[in-house]
């Protein structure tokens, strides 16, 4: 069964909220979407608003039963820094895989020499691919909506 995110954290996880975001003037817009990520998780109202068009678009015609695949907090930060990056599937396979920022957000990152989780490049193509571009557009909605409202 798919879920929204994992709730309970593992030896050595570094939480989200935590996550420090670089401030330094020539970062690019990476610094920018993940500060913006790290505030709708950390949201209640927005991450529903978030996690409800996932659940629709992912969770809504499939069985909750079998495998877990990856988390739907996962395949939304993914989907977002592709878009943001303009960035091709194996470029986004090294970010998931060697990127410390984007993995804290996605809440995978280790510390204390812990062995890191490592994210397949399908697994990556099967997950992203899964959100059509209604609803990364319906996503961007609501990021905007969040960003006027927050920012």
């Amino acid at each position: 069964m798919r879920k929204r995110f994992e709730q309970q954290l593992k030896l050595g996880s570094l939480p989200i909220q935590e996550t420090i975001i670089p401030t330094a003037k020539r970062s690019g817009a990476l610094p920018g979407l993940c500060a913006a990520l790290k505030e709708i998780f950390a949201n209640p109202n927005w991450n529903e608003k978030v996690f409800e068009i996932l659940d629709k678009a992912i969770r809504s015609e499939k069985k909750h039963t079998g495998r877990p695949g990856m988390d739907l907090w996962q395949i939304f930060v993914l989907s977002q820094v592709r878009l943001c990056q303009n960035i091709s599937y194996d470029d986004l396979h090294d970010m998931a895989n060697h990127h410390t920022l984007i993995r804290q957000i996605m809440g995978i990152e280790s510390s204390f020499g812990y062995e890191k989780q490592k994210i397949g490049y399908q697994c990556i193509i099967d997950n992203v691919g899964l959100l059509t571009d209604e609803t990364v557009k319906e996503l961007n909605n609501v990021i905007v909506a969040f960003g006027h409202e927050v920012f």
